[in-house]
């Protein structure tokens, strides 16, 4: 790793850190409904929204009502992109003139994009008309995450209520998340994308010829403004089928830079706001070290993995699979970025990464993609492990757990395990599944552990709602796009319901002040034991499964043994 190299991950840290603290800042001002920087110009949207949708700002939800709001709103959604997706050889902006998307695969991909995976069984150029991408996909990829925000701040109301059955309103916290937060993003960064030359029009595809006398078909569309918010919002999904390893999509270093760092600005903000919003600003503090110390962690040890070079090729890099204009520390940053967040996207191919970093990119959804987590999703997700950290810490002190002022019982604990444990039963159930039958070894791209290490990829990216996959698997067949789907919804639902259901039962409890016996969640104590938490019950719980995927896999390669 040369000192340019060093320096610029430094660089990207320290970016983060700078810009993402005071965004956390704005947003807690937008969830709260305080006055912004962005108030005054944009407030007409959002009461245009109110009156045009006949939206009651005044009245607040149950947290079943929040949940039976957010479900119905997805459900209108898959129905809509869906529609796109079979009728779009009939609707304009079609230059290309795409057929109807096949049902299976239309259907996994309208619960890819609801559910905030942006799982890609399809090439997006070959397969997609501009309007579906922008109407159908990208309109998703605000709402999506506008509705994993929206969690959050549900989930903030239902730890500061007191004795109350109200956690806020749905479509308030969704309006104003995507108008004040993800819309003004977005445009900054399209229009930064579109400067460093990627693609933003309509025209249709052009026929260019090659050196050797060949004629190409070059694709063309509204790629950046789809990327911008694709990125933003933790969406992932590329306009083209190799994502932003394609020189339309990602076209220069700077550009690399921006989509990159846009993967974690929001999800890196997103802790900030949760204290503000819960009026502890230490304890976000405490979420967002967290996150940052195991970030570094697996960063310090996917660069290691990548550097230390393949021993059967007399020590040189991996460099297979990866751009050569990004190098591998791009390409390594990127995919421990994406898989951090539930952001799917990627510029370089995951499966050929050393086996090291190709399992850390695993385990990194494996933990629930809490550091950092999808935009909302991760916070959520990360909370439900603070309810069993401050579980076991009352445990030691022999006392009843409190979180911020409120007594955690055996009905929150219930479904923080609920919210934690099934996405895992999932993941493992449907891989074991996959790795005995037929339909799923037929679409192997590797055999011995790197194809274990593909259909586990497959899975756990899809139930963590990540959409990221191992290069080497054919998911376009109809098992893989049905066993996919259902682990999306599940993957997706089974964790949110039960935070819903949390907020709603903190919300109706009193406030415990605290005493000399609780455990404070603000400080260096909580810390180490929130780290230790997730790294033995995340972490150990797919130790086996990884043991016969890419941990042999390493072994194997030293021994001069590949597949």
């Amino acid at each position: 790793m040369e000192t340019i190299d060093f320096f610029q991950a430094v660089f990207f840290l320290i970016a983060l850190v700078v810009l993402s603290i005071p965004l956390g800042a704005f947003i807690g001002n937008v969830l709260r409904g305080d006055k912004h920087l962005l108030s005054r110009p944009l407030r007409f949207l959002e009461t245009g929204i109110y009156r045009m949708s006949g939206v009651e700002t005044a009245a607040e939800m149950t947290w079943k009502q929040y949940a039976l709001a957010l479900l119905l709103f997805n459900l209108v959604g898959f129905l809509f992109v869906l529609g796109l997706q079979l009728f779009q050889h009939l609707l304009p902006l079609n230059p290309a003139k795409l057929g109807p998307v096949p049902f299976w695969l239309a259907v996994n991909t309208s619960v890819s994009f609801m559910t905030n995976t942006n799982w890609q069984a399809y090439a997006g150029e070959n397969t997609l008309s501009y309007l579906t991408q922008m109407l159908g996909l990208g309109v998703h990829n605000f709402l999506s995450a506008a509705t994993g925000i929206a969690v959050v701040a549900a989930l903030a109301r239902g730890l500061v209520g007191r004795s109350t059955h109200f956690i806020g309103n749905f479509w308030i916290d969704l309006v104003r998340s995507t108008i004040y937060v993800l819309l003004p993003l977005a445009v900054l960064w399209a229009i930064l994308l579109m400067g460093q030359g990627v693609l933003q029009n309509f025209v249709a595809y052009v026929s260019a010829q090659t050196l050797e006398g060949v004629q190409q078909i070059l694709p063309m569309g509204p790629v950046a403004s789809q990327i911008a918010i694709k990125q933003l919002g933790s969406n992932g999904g590329g306009f083209f089928g190799v994502n932003s390893a394609h020189p339309f999509e990602n076209a220069t270093p700077f550009s690399n830079f921006l989509e990159m760092f846009a993967l974690l600005l929001i999800p890196a903000a997103l802790p900030i706001a949760y204290g503000r919003l819960v009026g502890d600003k230490r304890h976000g503090l405490i979420i967002y070290l967290a996150m940052f110390i195991l970030f570094i962690v697996v960063l310090v040890v996917a660069f290691k993995a990548e550097f230390a070079g393949n021993p059967a090729l007399a020590g040189l890099n991996f460099l297979e699979g990866k751009e050569i204009r990004f190098g591998i520390v791009n390409s390594v940053l990127w995919g421990m970025a994406s898989t951090v967040t539930s952001n799917g996207s990627v510029n370089a191919m995951l499966s050929s990464f050393s086996p090291g970093a190709g399992g850390l990119a695993l385990l990194n959804m494996m933990l629930g993609e809490v550091v950092w987590g999808g935009v909302g999703s991760g916070l959520y997700g990360m909370a439900l492990f603070i309810l069993v950290t401050v579980f076991i810490a009352g445990l030691m002190v022999g006392r009843t757990p409190e979180y911020l002022g409120k007594k955690i019982e055996a009905g929150e604990i219930k479904l923080a395990v609920i919210g934690i444990l099934a996405p895992s039963l999932l993941i493992l159930t449907f891989s074991a599944f996959a790795s005995i039958s037929e339909l799923g070894l037929a679409s192997l791209g590797n055999k011995g552990p790197h194809g274990l290490s593909e259909i586990l990829y497959a899975f756990t990216s899809t139930t963590q709602n990540n959409g990221s996959a191992f290069g080497g698997l054919n998911a376009n067949t109809a098992f893989f796009n049905i066993t996919t789907s259902i682990t999306m919804l599940v993957g997706r639902f089974i964790v949110l319901i039960p935070v819903l259901a949390i907020a709603g039962r903190l919300a109706s409890k009193k406030f415990t002040p605290p005493s000399s016996g609780s455990f404070p969640t603000n400080g260096g104590s909580f810390l180490i034991l929130l780290c230790s938490t997730l790294v033995i019950v995340g972490a150990l719980t797919f130790f086996p499964a990884l043991c016969l995927g890419p941990i042999m896999e390493h072994f194997l390669m030293l021994a001069g043994r590949f597949f």
